[in-house]
């Protein structure tokens, strides 16, 4: 059985998240108190002939009169050897607040004496266990539904086998840095392709761009040390039991020297047997 807890913060996407895992033949339910974790999921590890196989617990701060049971209920779900994972989404406070605005919804922790941008803060100060013990954490700043959904599905599908998957993501720094990121390297140091005006017009993914990067040892280099940087320690993570990690690589505007990179990163752990996803960012 895959049991996942699907939190984050208000206007961060949750719904579209458990959609994706309800059409993917997860069993959802959303707001369940935090108390009966234990109790469901016991129910659906005992049921017989695997009528549910999967299921999906969306899990916030609506939640938030139970929100103090949450770390005594998951200790129990350890107990019992129910294993879960918990994916957590969450967004730039802007854009939170434009999605508030545009949809006229009214935030869980609104109220007359709090302006919304601290009912965001408070959310996040009473999130922050779940954040920190995500096993997925998803920026969803600049993610399409369709990009949403298909991080989702793909980190479920992930679930249904063994060892880490490594999700690869360019992104510019002027658009800001992924909230997301595991590890986030700065590639802005090395020759940018952009400041050569026939290549402006290409990417990372084009021959003329990657046979300029490639010219160059700065970015062999680069592309070497974070290569056995990660090589180094994805040993450790995987004895911690993480099933997914994001590693973000960043230039000035995420459309050459990051996508270049990380291409070349996929490619190689791709071919060492090791589940690699690529992401980028700026590229529509």
């Amino acid at each position: 059985m895959s049991f996942l807890i699907v939190s984050g913060l208000s206007g961060s996407g949750k719904t579209i998240a458990l959609q994706a895992l309800e059409d993917t033949g997860f069993y959802c339910i959303d707001n369940l108190p935090a108390a009966l974790l234990p109790h469901f999921a016991g129910l659906l590890a005992e049921m017989n002939g695997g009528a549910i196989v999967n299921a999906a617990i969306g899990l916030d701060v609506r939640n938030r009169a139970f929100l103090a049971d949450l770390p005594k209920s998951l200790n129990e779900l350890h107990t019992r050897g129910i294993h879960y994972r918990i994916i957590f989404l969450e967004a730039e406070d802007s854009i939170l607040i434009k999605r508030f605005k545009e949809t006229r919804r009214k935030h869980p922790m609104l109220d007359e004496q709090t302006p919304l941008v601290e009912a965001i803060h408070m959310e996040k100060k009473l999130l922050e266990p779940l954040s920190f013990d995500a096993a997925l954490r998803i920026d969803t700043t600049r993610t399409t539904a369709n990009e949403l959904r298909t991080q989702v599905r793909n980190f479920a599908r992930g679930e249904e086998t063994a060892g880490l998957t490594l999700l690869f993501e360019s992104f510019g720094y002027k658009h800001g840095t992924p909230l997301d990121a595991d590890y986030v390297f700065d590639v802005r140091c090395l020759p940018n392709p952009y400041w050569q005006t026939e290549l402006r017009q290409f990417t990372g993914l084009d021959k003329p761009v990657v046979q300029f990067l490639e010219k160059n040892d700065e970015v062999k280099l680069m592309c070497d040390e974070i290569r056995g940087f990660l090589e180094k320690w994805l040993p450790r993570f995987e004895r911690e039991d993480r099933t997914y990690l994001t590693i973000a690589i960043g230039c000035t505007g995420g459309q050459h020297r990051s996508v270049y990179l990380v291409q070349k990163l996929a490619e190689y752990f791709s071919g060492k047997s090791i589940k690699t996803q690529v992401r980028h960012r700026e590229l529509k």
